[in-house]
């Protein structure tokens, strides 16, 4: 579901707040889609290009084809519309034109959206007013077109799915048992078939939480030295939840809705809308082979709380909800129902977006280990918390690992394996150089996932160019680039990977800019 815009925008309005190549990046749905988009990110491979005040890009780019590609995108959303077969969101030619609109004020004129343009924009920005109506419609209690449904028949739809959860989770409680008489070595000498069979009993008794997290015991024998240790684990808090499940009537209801949602069942967003200055902090794919989960993570500048939210879309194709990391949207979002629980469903947005500004109040790793032990006491399956953490200096630790240590203390927190295998962690050591940085992550029970980090840039960087010591930085206390850590390389204008940071229009005021690191 994108965020629909709260009004059309006039053609004279002020012009969208221009992305950063690394934010145009970041909604690539996969790396080749970044690449090919990459390759498509120079105005000579576009015609009949352009721009208007109200957050449109168009373009035209030649393919396999005789007829050249139509490509409009609408920022404001921003949402992708391209005549090219590809299933993939954006494709890489939505990429490559947004490249080619970071890459400065002449790379497109401004004007008026031709014909085929401004009719995409108009049907979208229709039905985006038309969601925005029925969702105001909702809220303020008016029933919906097609009547209420049978709400007796919907009880009794809900007690035998609920029944059929029970029975799969008595079920799962004695393979856990079975497992556990066993012992753990039985585990790795079973092979994944065993834990696939059972998560196929969980699907057929509509639990697909249970399902999920069976998938993930099955991987645990292959995740290396310490494994028994972590399936112990593991099988302790599936244990818990099918106890917590079995047990649900006697649960405060804040945690009988958490369990409710960890087991599968859709529970729909309630509560009055939360209106806020929300600034996206980052935006991430996984994958299960099935389905492609996107995660987008929002701060509202008012609030200062957290915020989640989810899309999906099937195997091969990336979700619609697509946010530019570093941007602050004034928005509406409606949280979901659950003890500690942070998702929300995006609603109505007011006006255009505006630049990122400062990074939120972060803490230190002691602040953030308290955090996180605090949500699980709401949510015993949590497997990581949102955490800023300000002033830290990432340092090698041990052969292969990491750990973020406090710059004013002796608290540190190890990176998380996952993180240790991205190209981001490397981003980052080249980022801070060896001096503090702000950074967004989540804290786990594996240790901190850097999403995000701040930077804190000069005239020069936003040019594009390095100082004449080849740093790309200067002193600042959200993040420096000044000097380098031992051993490591000083950054002299690219983050590594080879992307040219581009300064024109980046999202961020004050020299301070936020940087994805996934």
């Amino acid at each position: 579901m994108l965020l629909s815009h709260g009004g059309e925008p006039s053609g004279t309005a002020a012009p969208a707040v221009r992305w950063t190549v690394e934010q145009v990046l970041a909604l690539a749905p996969d790396a080749p889609s970044r690449t090919a988009g990459s390759g498509l990110g120079s105005s000579g491979s576009w015609s009949g290009s352009g721009l208007d005040g109200s957050g449109a890009v168009w373009g035209l780019c030649a393919g396999s084809g005789s007829e050249p590609y139509r490509t409009v995108v609408d920022t404001t959303g921003p949402a992708y519309g391209c005549s090219c077969p590809s299933r993939k969101f954006p494709c890489k030619h939505a990429l490559g034109l947004l490249l080619v609109w970071a890459a400065g004020e002449s790379a497109l004129p401004v004007g008026e959206a031709p014909g085929w343009a401004g009719e995409w924009l108009t049907d979208r920005r229709g039905r985006a007013a038309e969601e925005e109506g029925d969702a105001n419609g909702a809220a303020a209690g008016r029933a919906p077109a097609a009547g209420p449904a049978d709400p007796e028949a919907a009880r009794r739809r809900a007690e035998r799915r609920a029944e059929r959860i029970t029975g799969g989770a008595q079920e799962l409680e004695q393979r856990l048992a079975d497992l556990l008489r066993g012992g753990l070595a039985a585990a790795d000498q079973s092979g994944y078939g065993l834990w696939e069979e059972t998560a196929a009993r969980m699907v057929d008794a509509q639990a697909p939480g249970l399902a999920a997290r069976v998938r993930e015991l099955g991987a645990v024998p292959a995740s290396g030295p310490g494994w028994p240790e972590r399936l112990l684990e593991e099988c302790a808090l599936l244990h818990l939840l099918d106890r917590a499940w079995l047990g649900i009537d006697r649960l405060p209801e804040p945690l009988a809705t958490t369990v409710r949602t960890r087991v599968g069942l859709n529970v729909p967003a309630s509560g009055p809308p939360v209106r806020d200055r929300w600034l996206v902090l980052a935006q991430y794919d996984t994958s299960d082979g099935r389905l492609v989960t996107r995660r987008v993570w929002l701060y509202g500048r008012g609030s200062g709380r957290p915020a989640l939210l989810l899309s999906f879309g099937a195997a091969g194709r990336s979700p619609e909800l697509s946010l530019p990391v570093g941007a602050t949207v004034d928005a509406e979002i409606t949280p979901y129902p659950g003890a500690g629980q942070l998702r929300a469903e995006p609603g109505q947005r007011f006006g255009l977006p505006s630049p990122a500004g400062t990074p939120p109040v972060g803490g230190t790793t002691g602040d953030a280990i308290a955090a996180y032990g605090g949500a699980l006491r709401d949510d015993p399956w949590l497997d990581a918390w949102p955490t800023t953490l300000r002033e830290v200096i990432p340092v090698p630790s041990g052969p292969e690992g990491w750990q973020l240590v406090d710059a004013a203390g002796d608290g540190a927190l190890p990176v998380a394996p996952s993180a240790r295998a991205r190209p981001g962690l490397w981003k980052l050591v080249a980022l801070s150089g060896g001096a503090p940085v702000t950074v967004f992550g989540e804290c786990g029970h594996r240790g901190f996932d850097p999403l995000a980090a701040w930077v804190t840039t000069t005239d020069a960087d936003r040019a594009g160019t390095a100082d004449p010591d080849g740093a790309v930085g200067s002193e600042g206390a959200v993040g420096t680039r000044t000097g380098a850590a031992p051993g490591m390389p000083r950054s002299v204008g690219t983050d590594i990977g080879g992307t040219e940071r581009h300064g024109a229009g980046s999202v961020g005021s004050g020299g301070v800019e936020i940087v994805p690191l996934i």
